[in-house]
C-alpha cells in the first residue's frame, strides 16, 4: 500500500452482497468510481472542466468482502498518455494488507459537451503529476 497515495473507505451495505453472502462482483467497479471521483474532487476545482469515461477494466479477484466489511479503495495514476490514463486500485479490508481485488483501468479524457475523445488537458496532467511524484 505504500506505492498508494490516495485512499478512500466505505462499508458493503446489504444491497450490495448476493446469495452467497459476499460482495456481488459488478458492485467492486462502483466502489473503485467512487474511488476515483473522490482522487480527482480532490487534485481538480469544481469550476474546472474535466470529463474521463472509462475504456478498459481489468480486475482480479483475490477473495471476497462481506456484509458490513470497511473496504480501503487504494488509488494510483500510473500513467497519463495524450488522450487516456491508466490507473492501478487495490482493494482492502479494513487493518488488513492481504487485497480483496487489484484492478487496471484505462480511462479516456472527454471533451465535456460533445463527449468525444480529447486530450488529457495540461492543468489535469499537472496536478496528477504533483499529486503523483510528491508522494514518490
Amino acid at each position: 500500500m505504500s506505492e498508494f497515495r490516495f485512499s478512500h473507505r466505505l462499508k458493503v451495505r446489504y444491497s450490495e452482497i448476493d446469495g452467497q453472502k459476499i460482495v456481488f462482483n459488478s458492485h467492486y467497479l462502483t466502489y473503485i468510481d467512487v474511488a476515483v471521483t473522490e482522487y480527482f474532487q480532490q487534485l481538480l476545482r469544481h469550476d474546472e472542466e474535466f470529463d474521463f469515461v472509462l475504456a478498459k477494466s481489468t480486475i482480479e479477484y483475490k477473495r471476497s468482502a462481506y456484509l458490513n466489511d470497511w473496504l480501503t479503495i487504494w488509488c494510483r495514476m500510473d500513467r497519463v498518455g495524450n488522450k487516456s490514463m491508466t490507473m492501478n486500485f487495490m482493494i482492502t479490508k479494513e487493518d488488513e494488507l492481504d487485497p480483496v481485488l487489484l484492478a487496471d483501468i484505462v480511462y479516456v479524457s472527454v471533451d465535456h459537451k460533445t463527449m468525444m475523445p480529447c486530450p488529457v488537458p495540461d492543468f489535469v496532467r499537472e496536478r496528477i503529476e504533483e499529486f503523483e511524484l510528491e508522494y514518490k
